[in-house]
């Protein structure tokens, strides 16, 4: 019990042989999928119970904790490979995925779909600018020709912008490592605390804050505190009491400008806490294959598919068949795509076993 809520140090929970990263993050895909059965039903983004109690949507909060864990081992893989081998690793384990995502809903799922002829399908222009602005700009308010056109929503690739954020911090760790400051306690320091500051004044002068310019700001602010929490591994301690102090904090802050930024710190250290935490790591709850990154493509797709051939089933009755399909077919893109091209990572990447299994 001691150990709970004096806690460890982060570097200490790292020597242990297991950590929760994987499951976690599993948790978090789904919680995306759990948060969208409603909105591709009605067409509101934001149409479920927590984002009244809470402010944010649950898929919100699963997105927040990506971005959270992200940075911390993002940061890990730098600091550990330097700028070669954290170029090839990033490249590797988001882009194939996401290509392969991309060409399947296009030329997969939307012939089957379209209400338009097949010929009249690839013909039409709209397919080939889906495919040019989502695969260059993670553009996921596109629609494709004749798909989905009875849905509340119409787009088919609805969780992809994050990725575009995903990648500018990715870019960002690159810099940072690049001219030497990324390990800098200072610098771990300041980057969030200055970010925090800047979302806390914009939103005290602007209560009504544009979404785009809060998100611009939010996403980045989790990564650089996940990645602050590996750069002072040594002196930051995982303690549950830590934990129910941040939480204490944010709902303290409800209603005030800073409500936000002290959640966002609250959850970054949480889950970072959840993560690493003793006695909460056990073999037996490592996922057999790491399904969270094609759950979090394909679980939009899937969910939009269903609303499209059921349109009347409803959230509830949509929900469960969707986790299922999409299980599914991340399991395939595990299988076919994301585990090949993670072995032909270690094939370029020198092998490093210090490497967290969370890791990279």
């Amino acid at each position: 019990m001691t150990s709970w809520i004096a806690g460890s140090t982060v570097a200490d929970a790292m020597r242990r042989p297991y950590d929760n990263f994987a499951l976690i993050r599993l948790a978090l895909a789904l919680a995306v999928v759990v948060s969208h059965a409603s909105s591709v039903v009605t067409g509101q983004l934001d149409d479920e119970p927590l984002k009244t109690l809470t402010g944010f949507t649950l898929g919100e909060h699963a997105v927040n904790g990506f971005f959270a864990i992200s940075g911390f081992l993002v940061t890990m893989s730098f600091a550990r490979r330097g700028w070669r081998d954290y170029v090839a690793a990033r490249a590797l384990r988001i882009a194939p995925g996401f290509v392969a995502a991309v060409l399947v809903v296009a030329f997969l799922l939307g012939p089957a779909l379209t209400s338009l002829g097949v010929g009249a399908y690839f013909a039409d222009g709209r397919l080939w600018r889906f495919l040019a602005a989502t695969l260059t700009s993670f553009k996921s308010a596109i629609v494709l020709p004749g798909v989905f056109d009875a849905n509340p929503l119409q787009f088919p690739m609805g969780t992809v912008w994050t990725l575009k954020y995903e990648v500018l911090c990715y870019a960002g760790v690159l810099g940072l490592g690049v001219i030497g400051l990324l390990t800098r306690k200072l610098v771990a320091v300041l980057l969030p605390a200055g970010l925090f500051a800047a979302l806390g004044t914009l939103q005290t002068l602007e209560p009504e804050l544009p979404k785009g310019v809060e998100t611009a700001l939010r996403l980045p602010l989790l990564f650089a505190a996940g990645g602050a929490l590996y750069v002072l591994r040594d002196q930051v301690r995982l303690s549950a009491l830590a934990v129910a102090a941040l939480s204490l904090a944010a709902w303290s802050a409800f209603g005030t400008p800073l409500y936000g930024p002290v959640v966002y710190m609250a959850q970054a250290y949480g889950v970072i806490w959840l993560a690493l935490a003793p006695g909460l790591s056990h073999p037996r709850l490592e996922p057999a294959y790491d399904l969270s990154y094609g759950t979090y493509l394909y679980g939009w797709p899937v969910q939009q598919a269903l609303q499209a051939l059921l349109p009347a089933a409803g959230a509830a009755a949509l929900l469960a068949p969707s986790i299922v399909l999409t299980l599914a077919v991340a399991a395939l893109s595990w299988v076919l795509v994301e585990r090949p091209a993670l072995r032909l990572k270690r094939r370029w990447i020198r092998p490093r076993p210090d490497l967290a299994s969370g890791g990279s």
